[in-house]
Parts: structure tokens; sequence; C-alpha cells
């Protein structure tokens, strides 16, 4: 009831045939990020010569983000775009673009740049060829703060791990592809974002982590503080 596609969605040829690929992506006050993700996403997917969508989920900005990716939406065929009302958070964002997706496979990914697009081909390459439901990123050598999103992401994921038996060691990591049956079974409330890995495990689904590029963020402002380590 939050959200509304009140952004017209793209009628280019994209449109002609049903996407294999859906990229969501949650956008909270990234004005300055928008173009450039957009850009790379673009790269890192065209090769691969199949029909892609990203459909961008603009979780009720106020920086100037609805009006680029207002803009964006006319330029660029393959992209869609939801916005929220009001603010309801990462989680409800995600679970939106899900429902609106189409795409065989799904791709989710931060909208700060810190996930690296590049990865995406390799991951996808992973999931189809060795029959996975779901390839997860591991950010091996984060480009974060210490104290502030290291440490406490660390002891999170120990605790976390440890409860539910996981093999998972980044549960944190956006960046993820999975088929569109496993999207399909996920219900998604709060910051369950942060445990879809998890989720999928819990399904029987066959899960695999691979190492991902991070990179430190160039624009815009983290949203993250610690009373979200302690909701997750």
């Amino acid at each position: 009831k939050r959200f509304q596609p009140n952004f017209p969605f793209s009628k280019g040829p994209m449109k002609s045939q049903r996407a294999k690929y859906s990229v969501v992506l949650p956008i909270y006050n990234e004005v300055d990020n928008i173009v450039p993700l957009l850009d790379e996403i673009e790269e890192s997917l065209r090769p691969l010569g199949h029909p892609y969508e990203i459909i961008a989920v603009d979780d009720a900005s106020n920086d100037g983000s609805a009006e680029v990716l207002e803009k964006q939406v006319r330029l660029r065929p393959h992209l869609r775009c939801i916005r929220f009302r009001g603010n309801s958070g990462q989680t409800a964002a995600l679970s939106a673009g899900l429902r609106f997706s189409e795409g065989e496979i799904i791709i989710t990914l931060d909208s700060d740049r810190q996930n690296d697009p590049h990865d995406i081909p390799r991951m996808l390459q992973k999931l189809e060829s060795e029959n996975f439901d779901c390839v997860h990123g591991w950010r091996l050598k984060r480009k974060d703060g210490f104290f502030l999103r290291k440490v406490p992401s660390w002891i999170a994921n120990r605790i976390i791990r440890w409860l539910w038996n996981s093999t998972l060691h980044d549960l944190g990591c956006s960046l993820k592809v999975f088929k569109r049956e496993v999207a399909s079974e996920l219900k998604l409330y709060g910051e369950m974002h942060r445990l879809m890995g998890i989720l999928i495990q819990g399904m029987g689904a066959r899960v695999c982590e691979v190492r991902v590029n991070h990179r430190p963020r160039v624009a815009g402002y983290s949203k993250y503080n610690l009373s979200r380590t302690v909701k997750v």
C-alpha cells in the first residue's frame, strides 16, 4: 500500500521479449550514484546477449534521486522504476522490486556503488553452469570503517552463522544472483533482506559463495548505523 509505480515503465526494444535477467536496485538518497551505477550495470549485462531489465525502487528519496530516475527511465529502454510514497526501508524496496520483476534470474545489489557490477557476469556463469539456485557475494576485503561497520558486521555474522548453522561468511553482502523460483518463495519484512542467504538455504536450495570486489563509497553518505545491527 505504500508504494506506487508512478514513473512510466519503459517501452523500448527490450519489452518485446521477456527479460532473462532482472536487476533489483533499492535506492534511497543516492542522486550522484544513480547514473554511473546504471552505466556500469548495463556495461556488465549487455555483452551477455540476453534481454534484461533494471528495476529501480526509490524509497521516497528527498535529494533529487526521483527526478534523476524519472529522466533516466525515458532514456534507457531497460529501466523500470517504482517510487514509494513514504520511506519504508531496504527490505520493503527489495520485496517490491521482486514483485515487479519478470526475469528468470534475479540480481540484487546496493545503489551506493560499493558493490561492483562487473562481478555479475562471473556470478551468473557460476549459477548457470554449475546449477546453483543462488550465488552469494562475499566481500572479503571490505572498504568500510573498522569500528562502525566491520566489527559489528563480523559479530552479527558469527552469531547468525552459529544460530542457523550456516556456511555463509558475509550475510550483509547485497550482491546476489538467484533463480526466479527462489525469489517467489521469499517473504521479506523488517530487516530480513540481510538474512536472504539464510532464508534461501533454509528452502533446501543450492547456495554457494564467491568472493567479490568491494569498493569505497565515492559519493553520497552511508545510511548505516549500529541500530540496524541490533534490529538484525
